[in-house]
């Protein structure tokens, strides 16, 4: 298992046809191998989100570990984490989420949990967690690079 050292790590639904594609959003558009990924079925991810008091069992919540290890070590979810996302792309992703993070939190919360809702009836759901591509393995703190 790699080690996440100042990586922004996302937390997410692995089966969640929607949370797969912002995986691959974020494979596409990491220009500087930042980021790194762990479903929320995982073993670690039970691990370090219980560290903060939020559990791998809420499977409508996507969840950003900043800092992991580090003594700021802090857990953006939600609508947070969707912003702490795009800022962390930079360019036109960081703007934009400058931008969203003008809205009051309650109304990012309630876009944020619209969607959620809907994301197996409208985005799909599979019946396991797929596997990243070869070359982007390592990024993925929760599968074998083997």
């Amino acid at each position: 298992m790699a080690t996440a050292g100042p990586n922004p790590v996302i937390f997410y639904d692995g089966v969640c046809g929607l949370c797969n594609r912002l995986v691959r959003f974020v494979l596409k558009r990491d220009a500087h191998d930042r980021f790194r990924f762990a479903s929320l079925q995982s073993d670690f991810a039970a691990q370090v989100l219980a560290k903060h008091g939020a559990s791998p069992q809420q499977l409508d919540t996507m969840y950003v570990m900043l800092d992991l290890g580090l003594p700021d070590e802090r857990l953006a979810s939600r609508a947070d984490a969707a912003i702490a996302v795009l800022k962390e792309l930079g360019r036109f992703w960081s703007f934009l989420g400058v931008l969203l993070g003008f809205l009051p939190r309650w109304l990012r919360n309630w876009g944020y949990d619209r969607v959620a809702r809907n994301r197996y009836r409208i985005f799909g759901k599979f019946d396991s967690c797929p596997l990243p591509e070869a070359k982007h393995r390592h990024k993925f703190l929760d599968v074998s690079s083997g």
